[in-house]
Order: structure tokens, then sequence, then C-alpha cells
């Protein structure tokens, strides 16, 4: 093969490599993922991990005492953007990152979500 032919296969190459992630992150575009940090706050939203970790369309989960049971404690996530300091996006520092994982699409908080319309 000359320098052409190669040139032209790797260039090929980029290019199906390119599509392939291009699709793989459009398919992912309606997956949650929750982050858990070493302040012991859980964090729900859209994570990306390039070039940092990124979380977008975020909530936070909070407890909440039980109305009608006060030794009880109920789950609620609260939107970020409906926070007194409300961001797009927020940038996590790994070190404080204890776990982060993709949420099931049959979780109850992606249940919760999809509920809300998201």
């Amino acid at each position: 093969m000359n320098k052409k032919n190669i040139a032209i296969v790797v260039v090929l190459v980029l290019v199906v490599l390119g599509f392939g992630f291009w699709q793989y992150k459009a398919n992912r575009a309606n997956d949650y993922s929750v982050v858990y940090l070493t302040t012991g706050e859980v964090y729900v939203g859209k994570l990306t991990t390039f070039p940092d970790l990124q979380l977008t369309d975020a909530y936070i989960l909070i407890t909440a005492p039980d109305a009608t049971d006060p030794k009880k404690s109920n789950f609620k996530l609260q939107p970020i953007k409906d926070a007194l300091w409300a961001t797009t996006s927020m940038r996590l520092i790994k070190d404080n990152v204890v776990f982060y994982g993709l949420l099931m699409s049959n979780s109850k908080i992606a249940e919760t979500i999809v509920a809300q319309g998201k």
C-alpha cells in the first residue's frame, strides 16, 4: 500500500469511530446517573465524565420528616434549577465523589423524573 491508500484507510476508520461515538452519546442523551459525594449529598442528573465530571439537568435527593409520623423520613427529588443557588451545570471534583453510576430505567428515581415530564 502506498501512503495515499493508508491515509484514506485511516480517515475512513476515524470517520466510522467518530460516527459510532456520536451514536453512542445520542442514545445516552436521556440516561440519568446518581452521584454520591463524600459530604453525604446525593445528586441525580445527566453526567459527563470527559474532560471533567459535569452534571446537568440535576436534582438533589433530600430527606424530609414524614408529616404523619415524625420517626419516619421521606425522600424527595429537588430540581437544582429551583434551588436558591440554581445553576445549569455542576462541575464535580473527582476527589469528592464516592461513586457514580447509571440509574436503571425502572428505578423509583428514574420513574419520578419521567413522571415530572423530563
